[in-house]
């Protein structure tokens, strides 16, 4: 970074969250120190084939963990605490800071990932956290998890106000958000807001989750069989309330899903998520209710494969099959890319039976954690910033989060739509974009970590569309003369029984084209004799069935 900041410059920069939806981190540098605040992951989508999780690129953290000082958690959402063992692993943080609900899921997270040391530490609202240059303090705000926060860091040159996820909730099922806090922040002065702009496209006020909490209890009251209703596990809040409706409407709750039940458990432990002995039952329990007093809640709300709901829909679950007057109530919105899969989970549960209750302006079972564009006008005048940055969002939703600030009054020229790796640099009254670190996205597959890059995943398109062709080519060592016919695997591209004609063709093309190879050179190299049938059989299979199929020659000695 010296080659990009002045000495008494501050630079700000996202390793992830710029012009995407999750694995949300952002770093605050000035001379030898580093805070970081938030390490996310993110889900992949469609394209990537067999990918479990997306992390940023930690190279520059490695090459300056002398200078970190500490991880900073705004709340304990995965797209901001689910990167932490991914970077525990390659980078060594002093210390994590963390409040309440967060502390309980991180550690449970790390329950995990046994082996790697962690020092995790909680925050109290009114703590300030400090450095030789720089101070760490807070406000409490709303989202749809319980203590969520904003992150202070005060430097040289200013402050630097980070929002976290958050809306503003003036009827919230928890506590109220620090507003006076906001608004002194604002009259003391703050140099850059970094600011959530995921419903920034959003015109109206977020909706309340009192709101939310009333309907689903109605719904509930009208209900005369099981209940299913599927949300998101980390929304607290929503789970407290489904509970809530269920003791109201004398439901026991039946839990399914992995990450509903760490949730769970991790809230009761914490006093999150209250219930009276005996609201919970097991699977086998089930049976011992009449349909009227049995809510099942549970995961797949985004129509996820192998969610419980997904599970359900198809037939596949082991305990739980659809019955006849089953209501199943999807307490959530689709997030962008998910609706097909949510419809396909849907129309299976109309066809076993069910009937299903959507999010809807005539059935209010979801509202988000996300302010809309007039709350994040609200929080820009309550901050008054010298420079504006939005964050956490796709481009569009950055873009559209910048022009919101201009409306509230802030010069264009001192808003920063920047991509990840941008170093943004504050000195005084001044800003500028001083350089590009690397941040690239890091793919995660099963255990290993930046092992599955883009050739990779291109291979995996390819065999995913194309399919894979095998040929097995088998030569004596001693007269280098070759043993029969070339075998032929096919694996996706097609059905060999049906294509008897092609098989064969392939098979005399490479056996002529290898004894032609030999003849010219006796002891002509395998890899040589592997790219040449590679490169024959790309050609000829493409004119002849216009597909692409994966080219593998095996070369065997005997």
């Amino acid at each position: 970074m010296q080659n990009f900041l002045k000495k008494h410059e501050v630079g700000v920069f996202a390793l992830g969250g710029l012009g995407e939806v999750g694995k949300n981190m952002y770093c605050v540098e000035y001379q030898d120190e580093i805070v970081i605040i938030d390490a996310g992951i993110m889900f992949p989508d469609d394209e990537l084939l067999g990918i479990d999780y997306v992390i940023p690129d930690y190279t520059y953290l490695q090459e300056n963990e002398h200078k970190i000082k500490g991880l900073f958690i705004t709340h304990g959402h995965e797209d901001h605490i689910g990167g932490i063992p991914w970077l525990l692993r390659h980078v060594k943080v002093p210390k994590i800071y963390a409040n309440g609900l967060a502390v309980g899921l991180i550690k449970k997270k790390m329950q995990e990932h046994r082996g790697i040391h962690y020092n995790l530490l909680e925050f109290f609202e009114n703590d300030i956290i400090r450095f030789n240059n720089l101070k760490v303090s807070f406000f409490r705000t709303n989202h749809s998890i319980p203590d969520s926060h904003g992150i202070v860091v005060k430097t040289p040159q200013g402050k630097i106000v980070h929002t976290g996820d958050f809306k503003f909730d003036f009827t919230p099922t928890g506590p109220d958000a620090d507003y006076a806090k906001m608004a002194r922040l604002g009259s003391e002065g703050v140099q850059l807001l970094l600011s959530d702009s995921t419903n920034a496209e959003v015109e109206a006020f977020t909706k309340s989750e009192t709101t939310v909490s009333e309907n689903i209890r109605d719904i509930f009251s009208r209900i005369d069989g099981r209940a299913v209703i599927a949300t998101f596990a980390s929304n607290v809040y929503r789970v407290q309330q489904i509970i809530e409706a269920s003791i109201a409407t004398n439901r026991k709750v039946a839990v399914f899903g992995r990450s509903m039940e760490r949730t769970i458990e991790v809230g009761q432990e914490m006093g999150y998520i209250e219930a009276p002995h005996g609201t919970f039952v097991g699977a086998r329990a089930l049976k011992h209710f009449n349909p009227e007093e049995i809510t099942i809640l549970c995961t797949g709300s985004q129509g996820e494969p192998f969610a419980a709901l997904s599970r359900i829909a198809n037939g596949s679950h082991r305990q739980i099959k659809v019955q006849d007057g089953d209501t199943v109530i999807f307490s959530s919105s689709p997030i962008p890319g998910n609706k097909a899969s949510i419809n396909r989970t849907i129309n299976q549960l109309f066809k076993r039976g069910a009937d299903v209750i959507v999010h809807s302006p005539l059935s209010d079972t979801h509202t988000s954690g996300h302010a809309g564009a007039e709350e994040l006008k609200l929080m820009l005048k309550l901050m008054k910033p010298r420079f504006f940055m939005p964050v956490h969002g796709e481009f569009r939703m950055l873009k559209k989060h910048a022009q919101t600030a201009v409306a509230t009054g802030l010069r264009e020229d001192r808003t920063f739509v920047l991509d990840n790796g941008d170093v943004l640099a504050l000195s005084g009254g001044s800003a500028r974009i001083a350089g590009n670190i690397r941040a690239q996205s890091v793919f995660i597959d099963g255990k290993g970590i930046g092992d599955i890059g883009n050739v990779v995943l291109r291979d995996r398109r390819i065999l995913s569309e194309d399919g894979l062709l095998t040929t097995i080519i088998t030569i004596d060592k001693e007269t280098r003369q070759l043993i029969d016919k070339p075998v032929i695997v096919s694996r996706g591209f097609v059905y060999m029984k049906d294509h008897t004609e092609l098989t064969n063709e392939i098979s005399h093309m490479v056996n002529q084209h290898v004894e032609e190879l030999i003849k010219r050179k006796q002891d002509v190299p395998v890899p040589t004799i592997k790219k040449e049938v590679t490169n024959l059989l790309n050609d000829y299979i493409y004119t002849k069935t216009e597909r692409s199929p994966m080219i593998l020659p095996v070369v065997v000695t005997v």
